[in-house]
Parts: structure tokens; sequence; C-alpha cells
């Protein structure tokens, strides 16, 4: 400093001592500031001096919870798992919280539709369920008996339009033997005559495969319900138990179809709807497992009727037809005489693999009775008339609709007034 000096006085100038003191302030405020950097000191100027607390930070960071939560919620319940939500909510939500998830989920699997009774009959509605099959039967028949005679041209016709209504080959080569006969011993040529043998000869064919109702003479009473996947299996056990809770019954449903998660928790949504207890396994797990503890529950409950659904299986897959029949075994040895019933869902829409199914079926379990779906969306309805002409495997079910009452008990009479329905009333 002192050098520093001596050379300034040396200078000839009337401002040394004025740059002097200058020179002195610049050198302290910089000894201060590295002393200040290198030792931690700080500036009154350093922001460090007037940092927060950590936790005033994040609360000015953090939007107020209270304004947000409902838009929060809205937007997020549809995909939180249940396990998050449990940990996201307070306990006093809990419970209104999930509750609204239940509700989320049966609206987005609902699957029926009610039809007001007073609105609309219940033969009415079988007439519009068979509308399809019905014009694709009658239509071909009204050509054919506008004809003058009947010859050999007419009798081709006849075969192709029973076939195009899915009777099948060998039902509809019956049909044409029964009805030439019967029109010969009448001495009959008139091809209006057709429509009316036909319509006896498919009302004998169905009346010796019309199936009694349902008879609950145990308890537990077991039902056990199989079909490929697809057929409505699902959708045919929840209106089956609403009909069976409609008759005082004590119901109980379980999920033995325990490879397909969606099929489980359709049928646990279908088992809360109609009210009835409801069991499942683990996912992936032995089938059979899951029939022997329902039955063990359903004999601890004093269950009247126990419904178990069984995994959707191709007929042509010997060794899942094996696990079918494991199970049915299992069932027996626990409760004697069960399955009571074991039904199988054929869909009317798949026409003639409907029968193969049910050929393969039947041998494998051994079944009782068979209900058929979906006859309401195809013109292939005549395939009831091949399965009851080929397998004598009773009828128990028909489906012509969604909604709950549209499961009916197969009346052979009634089913056929409605097929060759020709009243001025539509049925489309």
């Amino acid at each position: 400093m002192e050098e520093i000096l001596s050379i300034l006085n040396t200078i000839p100038s009337p401002y040394n001592d004025l740059v002097a003191v200058a020179i002195i302030f610049v050198i302290i405020a910089a000894i201060g500031f590295i002393i200040s950097f290198l030792f931690g000191g700080k500036a009154p100027e350093q922001p460090e001096e007037i940092e927060l607390p950590q936790e005033v930070v994040e609360e000015l960071e953090t939007p107020d919870l209270e304004e947000t939560a409902g838009q929060e919620f809205q937007t997020q319940t549809p995909v939180v798992s249940e396990d998050a939500v449990e940990t996201q909510v307070v306990p006093e939500q809990e419970e209104i919280i999930t509750q609204e998830f239940e509700e989320e989920l049966e609206e987005e699997i609902e699957p029926i539709e009610e039809v007001d009774e007073s609105k609309e009959g219940l033969f009415a509605r079988l007439r519009r369920g068979l509308s399809k099959t019905q014009a694709g039967l009658l239509g071909g028949l009204g050509t054919i008996v506008s004809k003058k005679e009947i010859d050999a041209n007419l009798w081709d016709e006849f075969e192709e339009t029973l076939i195009m209504a899915d009777l099948g080959v060998n039902t509809t080569m019956k049909l044409r033997e029964n009805i030439e006969t019967k029109l010969s011993k009448q001495s009959l040529n008139s091809p209006e005559s057709i429509t009316d043998t036909l319509k006896e000869e498919i009302l004998e064919i169905l009346k010796s495969a019309q199936g009694a109702p349902i008879n609950v003479d145990a308890s537990p009473f077991v039902i056990m319900v199989a079909g490929v996947n697809g057929v409505g299996k699902t959708t045919t056990i929840g209106k089956l138990a609403n009909r069976l809770k409609t008759e005082d019954k004590n119901v109980m449903v379980a999920a033995g179809d325990t490879f397909r998660a969606a099929a489980t928790e359709q049928l646990e949504v279908w088992s809360k709807r109609v009210g009835t207890d409801f069991l499942k396994g683990q996912s992936g797990g032995d089938p059979s497992s899951v029939a022997f503890d329902a039955v063990k529950a359903a004999q601890a409950r004093g269950t009247d009727i126990l419904i178990i659904d069984t995994a959707g299986r191709l007929h042509t897959k010997g060794n899942l037809m094996d696990e079918l029949t494991k199970m049915k075994r299992i069932v027996g040895r626990e409760l004697e005489g069960a399955p009571h019933e074991t039904l199988l869902v054929l869909d009317a829409t798949t026409g003639q693999n409907a029968v193969q199914q049910a050929k393969l079926f039947n041998e494998a379990i051994g079944v009782t009775g068979i209900v058929l779906t979906k006859l309401d969306g195809t013109a292939k309805g005549g395939v009831i008339i091949a399965i009851a002409n080929e397998l004598n495997i009773p009828v128990k079910y028909i489906g012509i609709g969604e909604s709950l009452s549209d499961l009916r008990e197969f009346n052979a009479d009634e089913f056929v007034e409605a097929l060759f329905y020709s009243g001025d009333e539509t049925v489309h």
C-alpha cells in the first residue's frame, strides 16, 4: 500500500489525495468480498440471508388441496385402482368413493334392458324375436306354394328353403319324407298343403324335445352351466338366477371360469344385481377347487340352488373337455346326485355348428338340458329343430332378447305358433 502511495506522490497532480482514497476504498471492498466468498460470510444483499424454511417453501409451491380435490377426483377415479384410492383419501371419504367406484363399474358392464310387460306381451316378443327366422322360412315356402302342382323341382326348392333356415340336411330329408308320405296318403296334390303339414311335423319334433321346468328336489340343488366362449353363458346364468330368485329360492352363483377375469367380474355384477350370494376363486386357479368350495359353502349356508359357471372352452380341445369332466366328477363326489342339472348354452347364430358342439359336450359331461340364446338376432333359428331331431336332449330355455324376462322356458306349441304366425300384425 505504501509503495502504491509513493508512486502516486511522484506523479504531479492536484488530485493525488482523492485518487489515493478511492483506490484504498476499492481495495478494501474487494478484500471484503473475497473473505465473504471464501469463509461463507453473507452480505446483507445476498438472498441466502432471507431464505425461507423448507416447510414454508413447500406450502407456497403446493396448490390448495381443498380447492383442487374435487377436480382431481373427477379425472382420476375411473383409472385409479381401488388400492390406490384407499391410500389417497381420508378415512371418512373412503366408503363414499368405493361405493361410487362400484356403481360406475356396474354401469360399464350393464348388459340388460328391462321391457315393460304392459306395453308388449310375451307372445308378441317371441314373434318379434323369431321374425328373421320366420322371414327366411315362410318367405321361401311362399314361393313354393305359389306353384300350380307338386313336382320334383318343387321338392328341390323345399329342401333348399329348410337348409337355408339351418334345419340341417338330416332333418330336412326326414321332413320331406314324412310330408310326402302324408300327402300321398291323403291324395293331396296342392302345394298349399305343404306348409300346414310342415307345421305339424315341426311341432311333433319339438314336442319330443321340450324340456320340463327345473324341479328343485334337493338342497342344495346344483346346476352346472357349460358352453364355449361368446355364446351368452354369463348373461344366461344371471337371467336364470333372477328367474329362480323370483320363485323365492335362495341362490348362490360360483364363478368357475377362473381363466377370464372379465367373466368373473361380469358374473359378480349380475349376482349383485339380482341379489344372490357369490363365490369366486383366484384368477387362473383350478376351476374344480372353486366347484368344491362352492358346494361346501352352499351346504353350510343352507342354499337352495347353486349355479356353477364353467370355463368357456372349444369343444374340439380334448384336454379342456377333460377338465370339465373332472369338475363334474368332484361336484358329484362332494354331494350325492350333483350336479342335478347340466345345462349347455348354445348360440343360435352359429347354426349347424351348435349341433356339433352339443354332441361333443353331451359325450363329455352328459348334458341334461339346452339353453339356446340369441334367437332374436339370427335367421338360423331353425337350428333348434335340428337339435331336437338329432340329439334327443331336452331344450329347457330359449333367449329371445336382452331383458331379464327374455330368457323363456321353451314351449313347443308357443314356439311353432310364433314361427308360422301369419296374422295382420307385423312381427318386425
